[in-house]
């Protein structure tokens, strides 16, 4: 068993350097199964999901190469085989091999994915869309099987009944093999989806509409290799500037993408976070006074639910009273529990989150329910006074590239503990 250990209350200051979108990278690797050639990735995180999928990749046949932050996947190996358990369960980006696999194969057997428990998170509008392409399921166990019957994919017209991100990345993989054009109406718009297509064009698919809400696919008969830069972390930077502000006594964020955080940026400002943005960087001064804030989650370009619970700990140094919503899961309350074991006056009430401070925190014993809530504890932690040991730390590893070294060079007394 794996805990963090850090001993609170130290100002931090320096600079830290965001890695490559881990959101982005889970799709990007499975991506590669629809190449016909060797492709690179650049800006690829040190992060465990990462292994995870380049162990799946190699059990089924392709050559890996992995030197400092690049990885070159070497595809033509590759077979197609179940994979209904192993690591596959363990990841929730595992159902990106559903639409990599029946565009490459027409068929695809995959255990059913796993990742954090944040509530419902339902893969129908995925079914839905590759239904709507010719292919059909069928459950075998806990697997669930895709084929298309011997038949090629074709292209359709797809509505998303609610705005999904898994889901139009998914429709994309399958699609840019299929016969003819897929339009997918109502899709995700955020940056991975970009970051996504682009890779895919840059390997010869033909996709228009990336960023907005109608993406247009003309199916090719084939994808070459390619290189690829993977694009920042909008969620790692935003909880290193949440950090900054909560402790930090001047700290740069640097490799930072301003366009991807914008609505995060806008409650900062509206707390009285004192930064200063630059074209690729976030200068973050040291704080004096804050003012609480109500924050609502919501689809990009709105406030980013995967930076809901990192901002909470920054939110309870603020004066005042405030409240998170949060739209897209609603179970993503996991964290107030263990920040009010840290003498955090913070609740749940209804489907809200509810806070007052300033709060001094105090170190205690506490557990990561999931990657973002383990993001929130570490801050925490670093904001305390005292000792804060967290446990689930597989959680947090699961996210957030070498996060123990990152925060050591910043000035932290953190370690990464193994029982």
């Amino acid at each position: 068993m794996k805990k963090i250990v850090i001993n609170g209350g130290r100002p931090l200051k320096g600079e830290v350097t965001i890695n490559g979108a881990k959101n982005s990278v889970v799709a990007l690797i499975p991506a590669v199964i629809l190449a016909d050639d060797i492709v690179t990735l650049d800006g690829v995180p040190a992060i465990s999901d990462v292994d995870s999928l380049i162990d799946i990749m190699e059990a089924m046949g392709a050559k890996v190469k992995r030197s400092e932050d690049s990885l070159e996947i070497d595809p033509r190996g590759l077979k197609n085989m179940p994979m209904p358990y192993g690591k596959i369960n363990s990841l929730r980006a595992s159902y990106y091999f559903y639409g990599s696999l029946l565009g490459r194969y027409g068929e695809a057997t995959v255990g059913l994915p796993g990742g954090c428990d944040l509530g419902p998170r339902p893969i129908d509008l995925h079914l839905k869309a590759f239904e709507a392409m010719g292919a059909r399921m069928t459950m075998s166990g806990n697997a669930m099987h895709l084929a298309t019957g011997g038949q090629p994919l074709k292209g359709a017209s797809i509505y998303m009944d609610t705005v999904s991100v898994g889901a139009t990345i998914n429709t994309m993989l399958a699609a840019v093999k299929a016969k003819g054009r897929t339009i997918i109406e109502n899709a995700a718009r955020e940056p991975e989806i970009i970051d996504v297509a682009t890779l895919l064009n840059n390997m010869g698919a033909h996709i228009r509409g990336a960023g907005t809400d109608i993406i247009t696919i003309e199916g090719v008969e084939r994808l070459h290799g390619t290189r690829h830069q993977v694009i920042p972390d909008r969620i790692e930077a935003g909880t290193y500037i949440a950090l900054a502000a909560a402790i930090g006594h001047g700290i740069q964020i640097s490799n930072v993408l301003y366009e991807h955080l914008e609505g995060f940026i806008a409650k900062l400002e509206e707390m009285g976070v004192r930064m200063t943005v630059s074209e690729d960087s976030v200068f973050v001064e040291k704080q004096e006074s804050l003012r609480a804030i109500h924050i609502k989650t919501s689809p990009y370009p709105g406030f980013a639910t995967d930076l809901q619970q990192p901002i909470t700990p920054l939110l309870l140094t603020a004066e005042g009273h405030g409240k998170i919503i949060d739209t897209i899961y609603e179970k993503r309350v996991n964290h107030v529990a263990e920040l009010a074991k840290m003498a955090g006056r913070i609740a749940t009430k209804g489907d809200q989150i509810v806070y007052e401070g300033p709060n001094q925190l105090q170190g205690a014993s506490v557990k990561a329910t999931d990657l973002r809530a383990g993001a929130a504890l570490v801050i925490a932690g670093l904001m305390a006074e005292g000792r804060t040991e967290i446990t689930n730390v597989e959680f947090i590893l699961r996210g957030y590239s070498n996060i123990i070294e990152k925060l050591t060079s910043l000035g932290a007394d953190i370690q990464l503990i193994e029982e």
